[in-house]
């Protein structure tokens, strides 16, 4: 839509690049072929050296993740300075939370306007992570706090916007109720488009088939994707799994594992572990499952709900993430994210087969998240004002 003067990112990697044939898989995601031609700025020999310096010296994780934040925007600030200071006219500098604060200063000082892209809800979401933590204790695996410097920092990225960008209502209300002025925030959903152009996917959308009935020679297979932590409401789906002990159902968990004491909690018959997946690994596991899982307690979109449509995968959602799932006509909208509402939802499915046939029937990426869209939406909110 030629809205894209720049890109300035910590690591670009072409696939013919050297860098990329010695690092092998760990880079090649840092590039994408529809910006082969794009104007893009990074900062990859620096990169390396920063995270075998920050692997040197042990850095907890919240130590590491400041540091690097840290290091970002004042390699951003002096490219600003150096190269990207005589722009003109007036540009619009969008950065993501929690790395954006020394480039919206400089940006206010040369009057452009600025854009926060907030990935999540903010202190709303550890609050709510906080909560999971001293309910299932064992299974908190060290989980910390953001130390009270990188809430303050926030806080000024978000005075010094001009407008916030969020991608859900769920985000949208956790800003506010955080003290966000709600006339900042504007709410745009993240894009998805499946096929090759996408690098995500390589088959078209697949007509499910389900048994008459599920036994325990063929059980529906409920599958989850992604981080597993207390976040992502991990802690209660085990739990449901435990209720659902007699039922003819298996769950996948695909995805690092973030949880302390997750395997001997859970029924390790009826569990699966798959451990991390690379892209191609995941459209196996969405192709082969019959139902996608999300009980998160907080997500600022969570885009596995859209790759699970791509694939005609019927959906199991909470109400704390992006609004993707239509309750009764392409997925399941829990009422809480609670292990009592897991297991009925997932106990409703085991005893109608033909139920989940006309789910996964309904189940496409809409028009609302293509990525015309996004940039009709970003377009719209760069004129403004």
């Amino acid at each position: 839509m030629g809205m894209l003067r720049y890109v300035v990112t910590d690591a670009w990697v072409p696939p013919s690049s050297f860098l990329a044939k010695v690092s092998g898989c760990r880079l090649t995601d840092r590039f994408h072929d529809e910006l082969s031609h794009a104007r893009v700025m990074a900062f990859n020999s620096s990169l390396i050296l920063f995270e075998m310096l920050a692997r040197v010296r042990q850095l907890g994780e919240w130590e590491i993740i400041v540091a690097r934040n840290r290091w970002f925007q004042q390699k951003v600030l002096s490219l600003l300075r150096s190269q990207l200071s005589t722009i003109d006219p007036r540009p619009i500098l969008l950065s993501y939370s929690y790395a954006a604060l020394e480039p919206f200063r400089y940006a206010k000082s040369r009057g452009w306007k600025t854009v926060l892209a907030q990935i999540d809800p903010g202190p709303e979401e550890e609050r709510i992570v906080a909560e999971e933590v001293g309910r299932v204790a064992e299974l908190a695996a060290g989980w910390q706090p953001a130390p009270a410097d990188y809430w303050v920092s926030w806080r000024e990225e978000c005075s010094l916007a001009d407008a916030i960008v969020v991608n859900s209502e769920w985000s949208r209300e956790g800003l506010i109720r955080s003290g966000v002025p709600r006339e900042k925030v504007s709410v745009i959903p993240l894009a998805y488009e499946p096929g090759v152009g996408s690098g995500r996917l390589t088959e078209p959308r697949q007509q499910r088939r389900y048994p008459a009935r599920f036994t325990v020679e063929r059980p529906m297979r409920v599958l989850f994707l992604g981080l597993i932590n207390l976040r992502k409401g991990v802690a209660r789906l085990l739990e449901a799994a435990r209720m659902l002990r007699d039922a003819p159902v298996e769950f996948w968990m695909v995805g690092p594992v973030q949880v302390a004491n997750a395997k001997t909690i859970a029924d390790s018959d009826r569990v699966k572990w798959f451990g991390p997946a690379t892209r191609k690994q995941a459209a196996e596991y969405y192709r082969n499952a019959d139902i996608f899982i999300l009980p998160t307690l907080s997500d600022g979109f969570a885009i596995t709900q859209l790759e699970a449509q791509a694939h005609g995968l019927p959906v199991i959602s909470s109400k704390c993430c992006g609004g993707v799932v239509e309750n009764g006509r392409n997925g399941i909208i829990l009422e809480e994210p609670s292990a009592e509402c897991i297991a009925a939802a997932i106990r409703d499915c085991v005893a109608d087969p033909n139920r989940l046939r006309a789910l996964a029937a309904a189940s496409h990426v809409q028009n609302e998240f293509t990525t015309g869209m996004l940039g009709q939406r970003l377009q719209n909110l760069g004129s403004k004002g």
